[in-house]
C-alpha cells in the first residue's frame, strides 16, 4: 500500500485569489511525515513526534489528509503490529467514523491490523471501536466492508470481546455478510460467525440471529475456508441439545453435506465434517440418520488414514454413532472391526485408544453375533497384550469391553483359554476403582456356567495374589458393590463344582472370615434403628450370598450365624449391581460418557480463527 501525501497551497476563491487550504502546522506535519517515512526502518510511529505528525493529519478538517493518515496507519501496522496506548488508538478511531470511504477503507484495515494483538483487541472495544465497524460492514462498498469484518473477526477471538459483540448488534449484519458475493468478505464474516460459537450464550445469540441456515447453505461453497469456518461453526452449535433439536427439524440436508465433506481435498474440513458429525451423533436421531445416509465409508477411510486429528475425528464419531443398538450389525458388516482392534495400540494419542475400545463395547453389547465376530477378529488377544501398559482412561475400558463379552456363555471357555485372567486379576488392585470393578466384574461373568474351572485353579495364587488375594481384598471391602461381587462370584464357584477351587474357598481362613462377617449384617444389635429401604436391600442381598455361601461349602462353619432379619426383597441370588440385561455383573456394556465436544481446531494462539481482514 502506498501512501500519497498531496501538499495542497491553496484553492481560489470567487475572486479568483488563491486561499491557503492547510494550516501551519497541517503543512509542518506533511512534510515531517514524509521525511519519517523515508526513514520508516528506523522510525517508531507509535509515539513521539512520528505519531504526533500522523495525528495532525488524522484530526484534520481536510478529507485529503485524512485519507493520506489513514493510508498510513495503514500501511505502517501492516508491516509493525505492537501492543499500543490510548494516544496510538484515539487518531485511528476517529479516522474509523469519517465518512469517506478512502478513509473508511484504510482506517478500518489499521485497526484490524492492530487487533492482531492480544492486548490492542481489549483496547478497541473498550474505546467503543465495535459501534463505527458495525456501521461499515453496513456499507456499500465492499471494501470497507471486508476490512470492517476482518477487524470484527480478529476482536471476537478474544473471551472478553465475544459477548460484548454478541450484544452489540454485530450478529445480524455478520450473517447477512456471510452470503455476500465477494469471498473475501464471505471468509472474514464466516470466520467471524464461528469465533462467536465458543460459549453457550453466544451460540445462542447467533442461533436467534438467524446464523444456521446460513451456515448449512455455505458447507456447498466452494472455498475451503469458508467450508472449514462453516462446519467448525456448526460443530460448535451441535454441541448444544437444543440446538440439535433445530437443526433436526429444520436442515434435512445437513447430514448428508457433512458426509459429503468428508472426501473434501482439504484435510481440515475432512477432520471438522467428522467433528460436526460426533457431535449431531450425541442424539438418537442422528445416530442412525448418518448410518443409513451412507455415511460409514467415508468414517472408515477416515479412520485408516495415517493423519492423526483424521483419525481421531472419525474414531470419535464412530463412537457416538456405536451407541445405538441398530448401529451396532451395520459397522461390523462394513468393515471395521479389524482397524479399531489395531487403534488399540494406538500410543500416540490416548483419547484414541479409548475411542476404539469403547467402540468395540458398544458393538458387543446387544448380539452375541456381534461379541463372536469381536472376539474372532482378535480383539481379546490385543487387549491381553496391552491392558497392562496402558493409561488408567484405556484400561477401564477395556476391562469393562473384556465384562460385556464375558457375558457371552459360548465365548467364555475361549477367553479362558487365551489367558484374560492373567492379566485381569492384576488389574483388581488398580489404583483406579473403575478399572478394579470392570476387572472383578469380568471375572465374576467368566466364573458363571463355564464347565472347566481349571483357569481359575491355576490362578488361585498368582498372579498379584492371584484369585485367592482378590477375593480376599474385595469381601473386605468398603465398598459394598465390591463385597457384593466378590461374594456373588464365589457363590458361581461353588455350583460350579471343581472340586479342587471349592476345596481352596473353603480352606482359606482369611475368605471364610470375611464371608461370615458379610453373613452376620442381617443381625440388627438391640437399641440400633434399621437401614433404609436401598441399604436394606443392599446389604440384604449381600447377606444372601454370604449365608449361601457358607451353606454351600463342604463342610458348614455357618452353625452359629443368626437368621437373617432382614432378607431381600425378592430372595435373588445375584442381583445385578451394574445394570447388565442377564443378571450378571457386568458394567453398563454402553459406553456413552462422552456426549457432545466443541473442537477448538484453529489457526490462533487463543483458539479462534483470525483471518486476514483484508
Amino acid at each position: 500500500m502506498g501512501v500519497c501525501l498531496s501538499c495542497f497551497c491553496g484553492r481560489k476563491n470567487r475572486h479568483g485569489i488563491y486561499e491557503p487550504l492547510l494550516q501551519e502546522s497541517e503543512r509542518e506535519a506533511v512534510a515531517d511525515l514524509l521525511t519519517y517515512l523515508e526513514n520508516r526502518a528506523e522510525t517508531n510511529f507509535f509515539e513521539g513526534d512520528p505519531l504526533r505528525a500522523l495525528s495532525t493529519l488524522a484530526f484534520s478538517d481536510n478529507v485529503d489528509l485524512q485519507r493520506s493518515a489513514a493510508l498510513a496507519f495503514a500501511e505502517i501496522t501492516e508491516k509493525d503490529v505492537r501492543e499500543v496506548d490510548r494516544g496510538t488508538m484515539e487518531p485511528i478511531m476517529f479516522l474509523l467514523q469519517s465518512h469517506d470511504v478512502e478513509v473508511q477503507r484504510a482506517a478500518s484495515a489499521a485497526l484490524g491490523n492492530l487487533a492482531v494483538n492480544t492486548e490492542n483487541k481489549l483496547l478497541i472495544v473498550q474505546m467503543g471501536g465495535l459501534e463505527p465497524l458495525i456501521r461499515q460492514m453496513l456499507s456499500p462498498n465492499v471494501e470497507v466492508q471486508c476490512n470492517a469484518v476482518g477487524c470484527i473477526t480478529n476482536l471476537a477471538t478474544h473471551d472478553e470481546n465475544k459477548s460484548k459483540i454478541a450484544k452489540s448488534g454485530a450478529l445480524v449484519p455478520l450473517t447477512r455478510l456471510a452470503r455476500s458475493k465477494d469471498m473475501r468478505v464471505q471468509r472474514n464474516a464466516t470466520g467471524a460467525l464461528l469465533n462467536m460459537t465458543h460459549s453457550d450464550e453466544n451460540r445462542q445469540q447467533l442461533v436467534n440471529a438467524g446464523a444456521i441456515p446460513v451456515l448449512v447453505s455455505l458447507l456447498n461453497s466452494s472455498d475451503t475456508d469458508v467450508q472449514y469456518y462453516c462446519t467448525t461453526a456448526l460443530s460448535n452449535i451441535a454441541v448444544d441439545a437444543l440446538n440439535r433439536k433445530k437443526l433436526a427439524s429444520s436442515e434435512t440436508r445437513l447430514v448428508q453435506s457433512l458426509i459429503g465433506l468428508m472426501d473434501s481435498t482439504s484435510l481440515k474440513v475432512q477432520c471438522q465434517a467428522a467433528l460436526a458429525l460426533r457431535n449431531l451423533a450425541s442424539d438418537e436421531k442422528y445416530q442412525l440418520e448418518i448410518v443409513r445416509s451412507r455415511g460409514l465409508p467415508p468414517l472408515l477411510r477416515l479412520l485408516q488414514s495415517s493423519f492423526l486429528p483424521l483419525i481421531l475425528s472419525s474414531v470419535a464419531c464412530i463412537r457416538n454413532i456405536s451407541i445405538h443398538p441398530l448401529n451396532e450389525s451395520p459397522i461390523i458388516d462394513a468393515g471395521f472391526l479389524s482397524p479399531l482392534i489395531q487403534l488399540l495400540a494406538y500410543e500416540e494419542n490416548e483419547e484414541i485408544q479409548c475411542h476404539a475400545i469403547s467402540t468395540l463395547r458398544n458393538l458387543a453389547a446387544s448380539s452375541e453375533r456381534n461379541k463372536r465376530a469381536i472376539v474372532d477378529a482378535g480383539a481379546v488377544e490385543r487387549v491381553r497384550e496391552l491392558v497392562l501398559n496402558v493409561p488408567l482412561s484405556v484400561q477401564s475400558e477395556m476391562t469393562a469391553c473384556v465384562a460385556v463379552l464375558a457375558l457371552s456363555d459360548e465365548l467364555k471357555p475361549r477367553l479362558l483359554r487365551l489367558g484374560i485372567c492373567q492379566v485381569l486379576l492384576p488389574l483388581t488392585a488398580s489404583l483406579s476403582v473403575e478399572v478394579q470393578g470392570n476387572s472383578a466384574a469380568a471375572l465374576g461373568n467368566l466364573s458363571s456356567k463355564v464347565q472347566d474351572y481349571l483357569p481359575f485353579v491355576a490362578v488361585w495364587d498368582q498372579p498379584s495374589g492371584g484369585l485367592h488375594g482378590y477375593l480376599q481384598r474385595f469381601l473386605e471391602s468398603s465398598d459394598k458393590t465390591f463385597q457384593h461381587i466378590a461374594v456373588w462370584t464365589i457363590v458361581q464357584f461353588l455350583e460350579g463344582k471343581d472340586r479342587q477351587l471349592c476345596t481352596n474357598i473353603s480352606d482359606s481362613d482369611s475368605i471364610i472370615s470375611a464371608i461370615k462377617r458379610l453373613a452376620e449384617y442381617g443381625i440388627i444389635p438391640d437399641g440400633e434403628e434399621p437401614l433404609d429401604d436401598d441399604d436394606e436391600s443392599d446389604e440384604g442381598e449381600i447377606v444372601a450370598l454370604a449365608r449361601k455361601t457358607l451353606s454351600m461349602l463342604p463342610t458348614s462353619r455357618d452353625a452359629n450365624i443368626a437368621p437373617n432379619s432382614r432378607p431381600s426383597r425378592d430372595g435373588s441370588i445375584a442381583p445385578n449391581p451394574r445394570s447388565s440385561r442377564d443378571g450378571s455383573i457386568a458394567p453398563n456394556p454402553r459406553s456413552s460418557r462422552d456426549g457432545s465436544i466443541a473442537p477448538n481446531i484453529r489457526s490462533s494462539g487463543d483458539g479462534s480463527i483470525a483471518p486476514n481482514p483484508r
